[in-house]
């Protein structure tokens, strides 16, 4: 019989051996993990920054000069050249920018502040340098999101049923030792993810983008740098603009690039014209010429469009050229929208496995081969929960990654500020339309998940998985632990906030407010799966006496965007757009 101290050595010589595979591996050529089949890689900055029992501490140390100069041009995305102190670890020569798409633009234009969200690159000027493995760090800025809870809340839920989805924490920020504010600090989709989650280096990644409108204009897209902008400078560890009090660039085939338009860092290869006097484009709303006249609002004698579908034959806003992942035929350049948001490097090859797992799963064939059914359907559960029209579920096809490895596609989530009704302010109903949002039909932008959703078997574990958030989650107590550490952690930090966009009375109403949202969501899911409550929006209209009261909730409390001309849409009607 082996004894006792033996046993002891071999646990200890078989945990170092593990250790060594670890960081052998971790270091090894991209072909080299290709051949061990996509083995998972355990990556240091799991623990090391995302424990979230623990703050985060950064320090960005950089040139005051260069500082005021990015918040000057932020809407350039323009990289500078920072040290970055993370907790007591320092990264020399970091690149960072303001990042964004409609937050960015939104703290650009107004004068009381310039809480921009931030991106650094650890590997931006000095090539594989990381922090503790990971190569690129999110610092989100909390923008239309009173509570500073709801993107943490839903990454959480991710993590609680092991879906690929980043990482989060919270981080306390000082830029040369001056605290700025609390942030919260998410796990870049790029190349550390895929190592993390995937292991092997040759998976394709796309960030598709699209807010087209019509019969295929565009609106509104920066060039991604400022006039001026001197591309030499990036080997300085300076590329800032050499032009000051400029509009950036506009290309003449607009397009918003979502969320974070350069996080692709991919330059569209189109011809851009300055435009005059510095002005921005018209962004009225109003549908470009070739688009056809059409009203969204229920209006009497009006009919809403097919889902995914715009009048005249175009599509809804964002699903143009692919990016609502809608199969439309077999011609690449249908999808561009996908091929010109890589993430990964990607030629016509990958294009056609893209295309031809679309078409497939389009015609519900060979699910299994085609998605990565099991962690989709574990997205489809929290993106659902956590009513995000900022994404697929509404009328924009963005905010989401997709992951294509050898001709099996996966969904990866991002951005969930505007989640809990965050996209409308509208009448009193719109707080139950939040509350009760139909779980059944929950993708009104696209047709992606339709096979997933009208197979027994899919449903079924879909539903599973929404018992598993209501009940286990909320319900049975997770939520309050959540709810509550957060809280403690960064209750003082919000507080004393210099740049918090909403002040601290107002978020202690929106975290409030978002707790009782959150226990009443968790209620009607709950019932929906149970069969006590509608689980469609057309069940739901037809008969809403079984929904769950939310008359003492107040969507705007949480914080909202305002979608522009002053007219804010319900739930159900920005859903259904």
């Amino acid at each position: 019989m082996i004894s006792y101290r033996h046993i002891t050595k071999i646990i200890s010589v078989m945990m170092a051996a593990a250790v060594a595979f670890c960081i052998w591996l971790m270091g090894l050529p991209k072909e080299a993990v290709e051949t061990l089949g996509g083995v998972e890689v355990p990556m240091e900055y799991e623990t090391g920054l995302f424990d979230t029992e623990k703050l985060m501490h950064i320090d960005i140390q950089i040139d005051e000069g260069d500082w005021a100069d990015m918040l000057e041009n932020a809407m350039a995305e323009a990289y500078y050249s920072c040290d970055v102190l993370v907790n007591d670890q320092k990264i020399c020569n970091v690149g960072i920018r303001p990042k964004g798409n409609t937050s960015l633009s939104a703290i650009a234009m107004n004068p009381d502040t310039d809480r921009y969200s931030l991106k650094l690159e650890f590997d931006h000027y000095v090539k594989g340098q990381t922090c503790l493995g990971l190569d690129k760090l999110i610092l989100n800025n909390s923008y239309a999101d009173a509570t500073n809870m709801k993107e943490a809340l839903v990454y959480d839920m991710y993590q609680y049923l092991g879906a690929d989805a980043s990482l989060y924490n919270y981080a306390e920020v000082s830029v040369n030792g001056e605290y700025i504010g609390v942030y919260l600090a998410l796990e870049a989709v790029e190349e550390s993810f895929l190592l993390r989650n995937y292991g092997t280096g040759d998976g394709k990644l796309y960030k598709p983008e699209s807010m087209q409108m019509g019969g295929g204009s565009k609106v509104g897209n920066f060039s991604g740098k400022p006039p001026g902008y001197d591309e030499k400078d990036d080997a300085t560890g300076k590329g800032r603009p050499s032009e000051r009090g400029k509009m950036p660039k506009f290309e003449e085939d607009m397009m918003p690039a979502g969320e974070d338009s350069a996080e692709t860092g991919k330059a569209r290869e189109t011809e851009t014209t300055e435009l005059p006097g510095g002005e921005l484009p018209d962004f009225s709303g109003e549908m470009p010429p070739g688009g056809g006249e059409f009203d969204f609002a229920d209006g009497e004698g009006q009919k809403m469009p097919d889902r995914g579908k715009m009048p005249g034959g175009g599509h809804a806003m964002g699903g143009g050229n692919g990016a609502n992942l809608n199969y439309t035929d077999e011609e690449l350049s249908s999808y561009s929208d996908i091929w010109d948001s890589e993430v990964t490097d990607s030629g016509k090859t990958d294009h056609s496995r893209v295309v031809t797992a679309l078409k497939n799963i389009s015609e519900g064939t060979d699910l299994e081969k085609y998605l990565d059914v099991d962690n989709i359907l574990k997205y489809m559960a929290v993106h659902a929960f956590s009513v995000n029209l900022d994404s697929l579920s509404g009328n924009m096809a963005h905010n989401y990654y997709l992951y294509e490895y050898k001709g099996m596609l996966n969904i990866l989530p991002w951005d969930y500020n505007l989640s809990f009704g965050g996209m409308n302010q509208g009448p009193e109903s719109s707080a139950s339309e939040v509350v009760n949002d139909a779980v059944d039909t929950p993708f009104q932008g696209t047709t992606f998940f339709d096979a997933l959703l009208e197979n027994e078997t899919y449903l079924s574990r879909y539903h599973e998985y929404l018992r598993e958030l209501s009940q286990e989650y909320v319900l049975n107590g997770r939520f309050e632990e959540v709810y509550q550490g957060i809280r403690s952690r960064i209750d003082t930090l919000v507080e004393t906030d210099p740049t918090a966009l909403y002040s601290y009375e107002e978020y202690e109403a929106g975290v409030e407010m978002l707790y009782q949202t959150v226990m009443l969501r968790a209620e009607s899911v709950k019932g929906q799966i149970d069969g006590t409550i509608p689980a469609t929006d057309e069940e739901q209209m037809a008969d809403a006496t079984e929904l769950v009261d939310a008359s003492e909730i107040d969507i705007s409390v949480m914080g909202v965007m305002d979608m522009g001309g002053g007219e804010r849409k319900s739930a159900r009607a920005a859903k259904r757009q």
